[in-house]
């Protein structure tokens, strides 16, 4: 054998590769059951991007959610947010519920009495507005009063604390003593 044919053994290096190439793209059938039945399918999840862009919240807004508990996520290998698709809903029935003035600890209540992991139906939407409408239906009902009160103490330029319906109600601040700080109180 001469220097000219010689090639330092790099005419097996193809054959290496496609070796190791295939050794990567083999599995058991252990493996592929394992991986089907216990790992989640993260092709079918949703970074936190595209949660971000598809509900119109910012990744911001996102994380906090999840530090409070209204929505979930699951991890990566790489340590990625994944999320389910079913938390696009539940991020729209708290944008609804934020909008009407719903804290959001009476979310999370109302999202306790649901199953985790699955999208909220209309039956669950029905169920949750139910819980709201009384809170809501006083909250107008007071928010009028209040408003056609307001009217009335602008027109008369009082603002009497003896009097005023607005700033001591049933004269409660009589009955508590003197001072201005017992406004803050109330």
């Amino acid at each position: 054998m001469d220097d000219a044919d010689f090639d330092g053994g790099l005419h097996i290096l193809p054959l290496l590769y496609a070796a190791r190439s295939l050794a990567y793209k083999t599995s058991t059938n252990i493996e592929v059951n394992m991986e089907t039945s216990s790992s989640p399918n993260f092709s079918r999840l949703l970074t936190v991007g595209e949660v971000a862009e598809r509900s119109g919240l910012a990744v911001s807004a996102l994380h906090f959610y999840e530090a409070k508990g209204l929505i979930s996520s699951m991890r990566s290998s790489g340590n990625q947010r994944r999320y389910g698709r079913d938390v696009l809903r539940r991020l729209g029935i708290i944008k609804v519920a934020q909008r009407v003035g719903i804290p959001l600890a009476e979310i999370q209540a109302a999202f306790d009495t649901l199953p985790q992991g699955r999208t909220p139906t209309a039956g669950d939407w029905q169920k949750l507005s139910q819980m709201w409408k009384d809170d809501l239906d006083s909250r107008i009902k007071r928010l009028t009063l209040l408003r056609d009160r307001l009217t009335g103490c602008i027109g008369c330029g009082c603002l009497s604390i003896e009097s005023c319906p607005l700033r001591n109600p049933c004269d409660k601040l009589g009955k508590e003593g003197t001072g201005a700080r017992l406004l803050e109180e109330t």
